[in-house]
């Protein structure tokens, strides 16, 4: 049985553009939510490049509880859950708190555009707090601060960007599947240049200055959003509380979809959880038992450390119109993965790609270090996972969520990373105590372990899910 989709009024406004409004078949405005969403993840993730060598290499060995603001407290509380914490430990939970808070948030900024101020108002408000939070972290004293700033930040963005791309399309048009894969290239050639930006800036110039560049992204991002919103699609009716809502329950066949979402939740958070060790444990291994060095006919160097960031998005951008083809092919030919198959293909890609690491491991033995094309086999793996994942998890929550609570819905699928984050730097403080072909195996039985689920899962809510 169908699920009611997005209100008749937004999906026929969304279904009859003129040719001037459309690029290459789809709305011009998901260029400019393209090009927003490009700058925004400049920012998060050139940040993020720098931010746990940071933490290891320079704030955290020195005084931090003299020097930053609110560590002392934090710490304790840190320490009284987990117990006592090094250097390395301590970083890789302010690292998972960090990237967890800012998939947390969400909810209240779906919440805050569904029933108070809108989606654009909303987008314009976290930019600014995810502006403020970067030059924030020129200061050492204000890096807790900062942190707060961008998860506040990107709450109130992240939820309303995404769901003004599913208000593009009218309901049952097949191309929002594709539109929100090409949403996701953008997201990626952002994340692509900030560490080749940020990251060389940090690494060379100084810490703070490349934590500053992040900040100028988010400005350029602000700036393309401001001047986009006559193309952006019409903002949704806003649903106050108020008796009549109070007293309008739920469909039968909305209350299925967002069952099936909820089920869905837990292994798309262990999918998380395991991927998002790139930016903790996998950087780590990069800096440490990685030989960097490198030569291109007469040049010979190293690759700096936060180099190896931009490999994900780089295989995002370069692997999408491939695969995206591939399901075009196999559509034709009725033979195209179902929405959760293809789900349980994501996780396998992350089990894959740790597998791949364990070997890495078993090679550098006691010590030693390998080769960076084995990253690279890690990341060729860990990013055709994320695709068969990731941006299929947008569209599904877009098809299925009812129109009236969808950036909540929005903010509680984003969620999953919330508490993937949180799980990930847990797990991230093993690194220094483990062997690192154990670690890379436990990461790999844990996706494997997700994956298993979603596919245990697929005949019965396929019917709920499937247009």
């Amino acid at each position: 049985m169908r699920l009611p989709k997005s209100p008749p009024s937004t999906a026929a406004a969304a279904a009859v553009l003129p040719p001037s409004e459309t690029v290459f078949g789809h709305p011009k405005a998901l260029a400019f939510l393209f090009g927003t969403e490009m700058w925004e993840r400049f920012s998060y993730y050139g940040m993020r490049a720098l931010l746990t060598l940071y933490m290891v290499k320079y704030l955290f060995p020195a005084k931090p509880a003299e020097t930053v603001f609110g560590y002392g407290a934090l710490k304790n509380a840190l320490e009284f859950v987990f117990g006592p914490l090094g250097v390395q430990p301590m970083a890789s939970q302010v690292y998972g708190l960090y990237t967890s808070l800012v998939y947390l948030t969400p909810i209240l900024g779906g919440l805050l555009a569904d029933r108070l101020l809108g989606r654009r108002r909303t987008v314009m408000i976290g930019a600014v707090l995810m502006a403020i939070g970067h030059f924030m972290m020129a200061s050492e004293s204000l890096f807790l601060p900062a942190l707060l700033f961008l998860i506040l930040g990107n709450g109130a963005f992240k939820p309303n960007i995404s769901t003004q791309v599913g208000g593009l399309y009218a309901p049952g048009d097949h191309r929002r599947d594709r539109a929100y894969s090409i949403f996701y290239v953008g997201i990626n050639l952002g994340a692509f240049f900030s560490p080749l930006v940020c990251g060389t800036l940090g690494e060379r110039a100084g810490w703070h200055y490349g934590f500053a560049a992040a900040g100028v992204g988010m400005l350029i991002g602000l700036g393309i959003y401001v001047y986009a919103r006559r193309h952006l699609p019409p903002e949704p009716p806003i649903v106050r509380r108020s008796a009549t809502h109070r007293n309008a329950p739920f469909t039968h066949d909305e209350r299925k979809g967002m069952i099936a979402l909820l089920i869905l939740w837990l292994p798309t958070v262990l999918f998380w959880a395991t991927y998002e060790q790139q930016g903790n444990t996998t950087a780590l291994w990069a800096d440490g038992f990685t030989d960097r060095s490198i030569s291109l006919f007469s040049w010979s160097g190293e690759i700096p450390t936060t180099w190896f960031q931009a490999f994900n998005p780089f295989m995002i951008f370069a692997f999408t119109p491939f695969i995206v083809g591939l399901w075009a092919w196999q559509a034709k030919r009725r033979t195209e993965p179902s929405t959760l198959t293809k789900m349980a293909l994501g996780c396998f890609g992350v089990a894959l790609a740790n597998l791949i690491m364990v070997m890495a491991a078993h090679a550098a033995g006691a010590g030693g270090k390998v080769s960076w094309l084995w990253l690279f086999g890690y990341f060729a793996a860990i990013t055709a996972g994320e695709l068969y994942l990731s941006p299929i998890g947008l569209s599904l929550v877009s098809k299925v969520a009812p129109s009236r609570v969808l950036s909540m819905m929005m903010g509680v699928w984003l969620a999953t990373s919330f508490a993937g984050n949180f799980i990930a730097g847990w797990l991230g403080s093993f690194w220094s105590g483990m062997d690192k072909a154990d670690f890379f195996l436990m990461i790999a039985a844990i996706a494997a372990g997700a994956g298993v689920v979603i596919w245990l899962f697929n005949k019965p809510l396929s019917p709920i899910l499937e247009d």
